[in-house]
C-alpha cells in the first residue's frame, strides 16, 4: 500500500512538471501576485483527478485477468509518455478571469487526459490499492501545482520544462516498453 502511494506521488509530480495544469497556476500566480485562492482551486482540482483516475484504474483492473492488467499498465504508461512528448503551447490568457468555477473546469479538463493522471491510473490498476494511489497522485500532483504557484512566471524561465518533459517521457516510455514485453513473456 505504501509503495503505490510513494509511487503515485513521484509520478504525478514529475510528470506534472511543465505539464498545462501547472503553466495556468503558475501563469494565474504570476498575474495576481500568487493569490491563494488559486492554488486552493488547484489543489482541489489535483485531488479531485487523481481520485477519479486511481478509482477508473481499480475498476478497470477488477474486470480483466492479470495478463490484461499488466498490459493496461503498459498501455496507460505509453499514453503518458506520448502525452509528455507533446508540445505544450498553453497561450497567454488576453485577460485573465479571476472565476474559481472557470478555473477550477479548465483545470479538471487539462487533468484528466494529462500524462500524471495516466500514471496515476497505472499505478492503481497494478497495485489495486485506489485509495493510496489517489492520496500519492494528489499529493505530487499537487505539490507541482505548488511549484508553479510560488514560482509564478519564473517557472518558465527558470527551468527547462520542455527538455524535462522529453526526458521524463523517454523514462516513461521504456517503463511501458519493458512491462508489455515481461506481459508478453518476452523478457
Amino acid at each position: 500500500m505504501t509503495a503505490s502511494l510513494f509511487f503515485a506521488m513521484v509520478a504525478a509530480f514529475l510528470a506534472g512538471i511543465g505539464a498545462r495544469d501547472q503553466l495556468i497556476v503558475a501563469r494565474l500566480s504570476g498575474h495576481f501576485g500568487g493569490s491563494p485562492m488559486v492554488l486552493a482551486t488547484g489543489l482541489a482540482c489535483a485531488a479531485l483527478s487523481a481520485a477519479a483516475m486511481a478509482w477508473a484504474g481499480w475498476r478497470v483492473e477488477m474486470l480483466i485477468s492479470d495478463s490484461a492488467e499488466t498490459m493496461l499498465v503498459a498501455f496507460a504508461l505509453a499514453a503518458a509518455a506520448f502525452e509528455l512528448f507533446w508540445p505544450i503551447r498553453v497561450a497567454p490568457a488576453r485577460e485573465p478571469t479571476r472565476s474559481l468555477p472557470a478555473l477550477a473546469i479548465v483545470l479538471l479538463s487539462r487533468q484528466i487526459g494529462d500524462g500524471a493522471r495516466f500514471c496515476i491510473f497505472a499505478i492503481a490498476a497494478a497495485t489495486s490499492s485506489p485509495q493510496m494511489t489517489a492520496l500519492g497522485g494528489a499529493l505530487g500532483g499537487g505539490a507541482a501545482l505548488a511549484m508553479g504557484w510560488a514560482l509564478g512566471h519564473a517557472l518558465e524561465r527558470r527551468l527547462p520544462l520542455r527538455g524535462i518533459r522529453i526526458a521524463l517521457g523517454c523514462v516513461t516510455l521504456l517503463l511501458a516498453l519493458l512491462i508489455g514485453l515481461t506481459a508478453r513473456g518476452i523478457v
